[in-house]
């Protein structure tokens, strides 16, 4: 059975990518052929301002911008958190985005991530939820401008 909400509308999307403005990304990689090294150099083009979360990557810079070890240790307020982990994994990355003060706005799960109980947590806190979905893909698909 295919989950439900996981395929927002595409004024869902459109919405979500239009409001956000700084996106932490979970699980960055530093190896510039990882999709997630790609995407996060594609947001920061875009104009978002983006952050990494990798604990094995804290203090450094990628793409110029900062990589932190935790959610926690991201100084400012996070509009939305994409998850570049598994599905399994997922779920603790959302425990840890519900913990923020403020709670991000969103809670974007890459391709193939997918976890329903996680989905639900956050949707019950009042946060919207996609999953299995690319930002850089969907951008260039609803053709959002830069913010």
């Amino acid at each position: 059975m295919i989950p439900q909400n996981i395929s927002p509308s595409n004024d869902k999307l459109r919405e979500i990518l239009q409001s956000v403005r700084t996106i932490a990304l979970v699980g960055l990689s530093a190896n510039p052929l990882r999709p997630s090294n790609g995407v996060f150099g594609f947001l920061l083009r875009h104009g978002y301002r983006a952050v990494g979360v990798n604990p094995g990557l804290a203090g450094q810079m990628i793409h110029g911008a900062p990589i932190y070890g935790r959610l926690a240790d991201v100084p400012f307020p996070i509009d939305m958190v994409d998850i570049f982990r598994n599905s399994e994994a997922a779920a603790d990355v959302v425990d840890k985005a519900l913990s923020l003060s403020p709670l991000p706005k969103v809670i974007w799960m890459q391709l193939d991530v997918i976890n329903e109980a996680a989905a639900a947590k956050a949707r019950a806190r009042g946060l919207d939820v996609v999953m299995d979905h690319c930002p850089a893909i969907e951008i260039g698909r609803l053709a959002i401008p830069q913010v």
